[in-house]
C-alpha cells in the first residue's frame, strides 16, 4: 500500500466517523486543540498526522486509535 492511499483512507475515516458523530470539521478541531484547516487536509489526505495527532483524533471522535488507523485501512480497498 502506498503513502497516498494510506493518507486518503485515513482521512476518510475520520471523515466518515465525524460525520456519523454529527459534528463539523471546526468542532471536531475545537475538541482536538487543532486548526480547522489541518483536519480538512487530514481528511482529504494531504496531512501525514503523527502518532500523537492521530491519539488526539480518535480520542475526540470517540474512538480508539486502533479502530481510527483500521478503518481507514479499509477504507482504501
Amino acid at each position: 500500500m502506498d503513502k497516498q492511499s494510506i493518507l486518503v483512507g485515513f482521512g476518510a475515516a475520520v471523515a466518515a466517523r465525524r460525520k456519523e458523530k454529527g459534528i463539523s470539521q471546526e468542532r471536531l478541531a475545537e475538541i482536538v486543540g487543532l486548526h480547522r484547516t489541518y483536519v480538512g487536509a487530514v481528511e482529504r489526505g494531504e496531512r501525514n498526522c503523527t502518532l500523537t495527532t492521530i491519539f488526539r483524533i480518535a480520542e475526540g471522535l470517540n474512538w480508539s486509535p486502533e479502530e481510527l488507523v483500521r478503518n481507514g485501512m479499509f477504507a482504501t480497498q
